[in-house]
């Protein structure tokens, strides 16, 4: 446990609670849905606690009291701000890929955690625990944190602390302002609502070794803009989904279609795809070359790969996205 001492200097704060932002980053990803109201309510928390870290007495662990600041901080946010869903959570698939796109760009849409931000990349987690990795992995994985937005926000926050932080029932009672037996029952409610939205998909994970394999064809596939060999990528029943527009697709066929009616490449060099990883899945930041020459970016693709290929791929046009990931703008 974590002590105050009087005296303690802006630096030993920050060394002390340093290790815990990028799961910090994860847990409000997690409350909010949103990588960019992540990063805000991240900063809100440390400058709250470091504000407050001289009436700080080690009653509990450093990392339970920053997380009781960024749950308060999270709830008040929410107050204000509706569920964000992805295609997918809006309605069925359409029979028609080559019809017109149902842009919705006034919706708050899900985005995607870049792994480097929520602790899951090499070298970011704070424990050597690799049970603990695989954890974090899953609980942000993209339909896991869709099916969260279904949630009230106290259910989701008590489901959260407890469920993929382990934080115990009289921790999360004191975070909330109520009683176990509350937490009790919001736990077993936000199970059972979950339950019912979490879509029932294939958990067999793909082999490393033809993750690469698959990765590298899809790839290959859409720099040479070979609609053919996309369309061999994806399993039967594979979802492509495209935020902001509502619109969406299911079935390998339907993919290609979709793709070849309104992606705006025309042949191969047109693409160019630059590997990252988001929300524990494999991802891809797409550029598209412009007018001049140049490539821009375009898009981020994240997959879910399975046996027989990608089971599911969303692609997110907000081109905001890049600077959290990493990503130039453009293509030097």
């Amino acid at each position: 446990m974590v002590k105050h001492v009087i005296g303690t200097t802006d630096q030993d704060f920050e060394r002390l609670a340093a290790p815990y932002r990028g799961e910090l980053y994860a847990h409000c990803y997690r409350m909010l849905g949103s990588a960019h109201d992540a990063e805000d309510l991240v900063q809100e928390t440390y400058l709250r606690a470091w504000k407050g870290y001289d009436r700080f007495e080690g009653r509990s662990s450093l990392r339970t009291w920053l997380h009781r600041i960024a749950t308060t901080a999270c709830l008040t946010a929410l107050d204000k701000r509706g569920r964000r869903p992805l295609p997918t959570g809006l309605g069925g698939p359409t029979p028609t890929p080559e019809g017109e796109l149902a842009e919705r760009p006034e919706l708050p849409w899900l985005e995607p955690l870049p792994d480097t931000l929520g602790g899951l990349g090499a070298g970011n987690d704070h424990t050597n625990d690799p049970g603990a990795v695989v954890t974090a992995r899953e609980s942000v994985r993209l339909a896991l944190v869709a099916a969260l937005q279904y949630l009230q926000p106290r259910q989701r926050a008590v489901l959260i602390l407890r469920d993929v932080l382990r934080f115990s029932a009289a921790e999360v009672a004191q975070t909330l302002d109520t009683t176990v037996p509350a937490v009790n029952s919001l736990r077993q409610r936000a199970r059972a609502q979950l339950d019912r939205v979490t879509p029932d998909e294939d958990s067999v994970p793909e082999p490393r070794s033809d993750q690469r394999e698959v990765l590298a064809r899809y790839v290959a596939a859409f720099e040479a803009y070979d609609i053919g060999a996309l369309t061999e990528l994806f399993t039967e029943e594979a979802a492509f989904e495209m935020p902001p527009f509502a619109t969406w697709v299911r079935g390998a066929e339907h993919i290609g279609r979709l793709i070849a009616s309104h992606c705006p490449a025309r042949g191969p060099g047109d693409l160019v795809l630059v590997p990252t990883a988001a929300n524990g899945q494999p991802a891809f930041g797409m550029y598209l070359r412009a007018e001049d020459g140049t490539h821009r970016a375009f898009g981020i693709h994240v997959l879910e790969l399975a046996p027989g290929g990608v089971s599911h791929c969303t692609v997110f046009f907000d081109t905001t996205l890049f600077r959290l990931f990493g990503l130039d703008p453009v293509l030097r």
